[in-house]
């Protein structure tokens, strides 16, 4: 009998399950940051559109202005806006644009006889409604509109939500603390107002308190209204954004190349085995019985009657967890207790020879040798009996 000498494969099946589980560990994370993401894009989708039918949107006001006799143009760009505004007197229902520059904004908005500014910001306010400018959010309640501007008396309460400081020169209405929830000033021979739509006039709001009667106040005014919504391309600016090479200084760019090229040269050189370990045969075959004997010098030399018990210990066991059929990767306390039942021995003697008793002395380490063979050779006899009668 010989033994070769070699390296051990590397289990290739093993490597395909981690690569396996790391690719579906990807896929589930981006298809979490998916749903993640198209919920929030639900959310927002339609905000104040007047071709949308969600909670978020106002086609509601809109077939509620036609019905009024309201001719409503909804456009998408700022040139369709300024011709249809140009074309015939008109009202203004005025997004935020911050596609378009000021000049932009003004040369729209001077085409409109009266405007109405549903989402507005900072920008908006200062050109558009004498300087006003956000002043937070009010609390859950109604109030009466507090001024003598006609529209927002005949409409009566609303439950606001954007406050806004007071204009210079226009009416503001519904007060909340040092804010007001409308605010005006003259706009040409007409006026421009400012509200926050979200909370007054999208589908899922528009019912309450008096606020469908204040979009028809705002909005009616004029035979014909252009709702302008910036499509996401809706832009006069010039693409003047620096690029990341303009960014950076020059060397930055040659040394993220020397890193990527270094990166690569390593992945090459320390993964340039593909597949299995392939077993070596060296050319020296050592006898089974050689290396027995020069082990068992070596234990006898150091006098460690313990770990010459292990070492014979761990044989047994994995004789008998494959007599046993429990596979290579066993306990070692349920071997014992599976060869203490189907010997039908006490299992804490099974226990002490397979695993407790620590022998001190070479007869301690020969009287455990030869329990070990007894209790083999027994479950041998039990698994197996037409064989051992034969």
């Amino acid at each position: 009998m010989s033994v070769t000498v070699g390296t051990p494969p590397t289990s290739l099946r093993t490597r395909l399950a981690g690569w396996t589980a790391i690719g579906l560990g990807l896929v589930a994370l981006g298809a979490i940051g998916a749903t993640l993401s198209g919920i929030g894009e639900w959310t927002q989708s339609g905000l104040l559109d007047p071709d949308s039918s969600g909670p978020n949107g106002t086609r509601a006001v809109v077939e509620v202005l036609r019905d009024h006799g309201v001719d409503v143009q909804v456009v998408r760009d700022h040139t369709a806006a300024e011709r249809e505004l140009n074309a015939a007197p008109a009202t203004l229902v005025l997004l935020d644009t911050p596609g378009l520059s000021d000049e932009r904004l003004q040369q729209i908005a001077g085409a409109a006889d009266d405007i109405v500014l549903v989402d507005p910001r900072s920008r908006t306010l200062d050109l558009l409604v004498d300087g006003s400018t956000p002043a937070g959010y009010a609390p859950d309640e109604a109030v009466t509109p507090a001024c003598s501007f006609g529209a927002a008396e005949r409409s009566g309460p609303i439950t606001p939500g954007a406050l806004f400081t007071a204009s210079i020169s226009g009416a503001s209405c519904y007060p909340v603390d040092d804010g007001w929830a409308l605010v005006s000033a003259a706009h040409a021979d007409g006026v421009a107002v400012a509200v926050d739509a979200q909370v007054l006039f999208t589908n899922q709001h528009l019912a309450d308190n008096g606020n469908a009667a204040l979009a028809i106040n705002l909005m009616g005014g004029n035979d014909r209204l252009v709702w302008y919504i910036p499509g996401a391309g809706d832009t006069d600016l010039a693409n003047t954004d620096p690029t990341l090479g303009e960014l950076t200084p020059p060397w930055v760019s040659p040394v993220i190349v020397l890193l990527l090229v270094s990166g690569l040269a390593a992945a090459i050189w320390r993964g340039r085995r593909f597949g299995p370990l392939v077993a070596e045969r060296l050319p020296v075959t050592v006898r089974a019985s050689e290396t027995t004997e020069g082990r068992a010098r070596m234990y006898a030399a150091s006098r460690d009657a313990s770990h010459a018990a292990d070492q014979l210990r761990i044989a047994a066991i994995g004789r008998l967890s494959h007599a046993l059929r429990m596979g290579a990767h066993a306990d070692a306390r349920d071997v014992a207790d599976a060869a203490a039942s189907i010997t039908e021995s006490d299992r804490v003697d099974v226990r002490r020879i397979l695993l407790d008793d620590v022998p001190t002395t070479d007869a301690e380490l020969v009287s455990l040798s030869e329990q070990l063979r007894q209790l083999e050779s027994a479950v041998h006899t039990a698994v197996r009996p037409e064989r051992n009668s034969s």
